[in-house]
């Protein structure tokens, strides 16, 4: 047998395989600690009155709703525009909408400084024996003993480096530019058949591969430069069940 030939199959047979259980992880970067940029729901009365979110959070709790981690899982967040971050509490499983990542509490928002307009986060899931869980630990009931007693835009905490930070809500002006990111293969070829599957199957045309390395090619939608066709083209290729949908800042 031409073991030239049989060599070339197993390769088309590899790439197949790796465009259809896309679907179920990311190739390159699979693992089992969750990870995700995106846009973040910010909690309100009004939210919960609409039925856009299902479930309430109190406005002085570091809680977040996330619909892929377990009740009681521990998470980073992090806002990309200053890398001010915390640790928070995954909460009641609960329904919102499926452009967003999560839903925050005002506390959290205020804390990372995040533009109310255009709340912007990475989560990242802590695993129990993590070092950063046990230093944020060491702070935690102090920050809530002060959380609980005053206005939620007015909290004062000492963070890790001991020098205090005054939370207030304010917009940080940046250019909006944002891509959607699929996910990263190591061939190019995994990368094509997958361009082609979403450019059959959805309505989305925008499609790029960006290499980002020698073997890491990265299928990504995009860029957008305006919320409304970010939000169009994302429930779009929702529906094509892809496992987790990233939304990147552009530099």
């Amino acid at each position: 047998m031409n073991y030239k030939l049989l060599i070339i199959l197993l390769l088309i047979l590899s790439s197949c395989a790796d465009v259809n259980s896309v679907k179920n992880y990311n190739v390159i970067d699979k693992s089992n600690k969750f990870s995700n940029y995106g846009f973040t729901l910010i909690f309100s009365d009004n939210l919960y009155a609409e039925k856009i979110v299902n479930k309430k959070i109190n406005e002085r709790d570091l809680v977040i709703f996330q619909k892929k981690l377990e009740k009681g899982a521990s998470v980073k967040i992090t806002n990309p525009n200053n890398g001010k971050s915390l640790i928070a509490t995954v909460g009641k499983n609960s329904s919102y909408p499926i452009f967003n990542n999560s839903v925050i509490s005002k506390r959290i928002a205020n804390e990372l400084e995040l533009n109310i307009d255009e709340p912007y986060i990475k989560i990242e899931e802590i695993l129990q024996n993590s070092s950063f869980i046990a230093k944020k630990a060491k702070t935690y009931e102090v920050e809530k003993t002060v959380a609980n007693k005053a206005p939620v835009d007015e909290i004062t905490i000492n963070n890790l480096n001991k020098k205090k930070t005054t939370i207030k809500e304010k917009n940080i002006s940046s250019e909006f530019n944002y891509s959607i990111k699929i996910a990263d293969f190591f061939f190019m070829n995994s990368a094509k058949l997958l361009k082609d599957r979403i450019l059959n199957e959805s309505p989305v045309k925008n499609i790029n591969i960006l290499e980002i390395s020698k073997n890491k090619f990265r299928v990504i939608l995009g860029p957008y430069l305006d919320l409304k066709s970010l939000q169009k083209d994302y429930s779009n290729i929702y529906n094509l069940n892809f496992e987790n949908l990233e939304i990147i800042k552009n530099d």
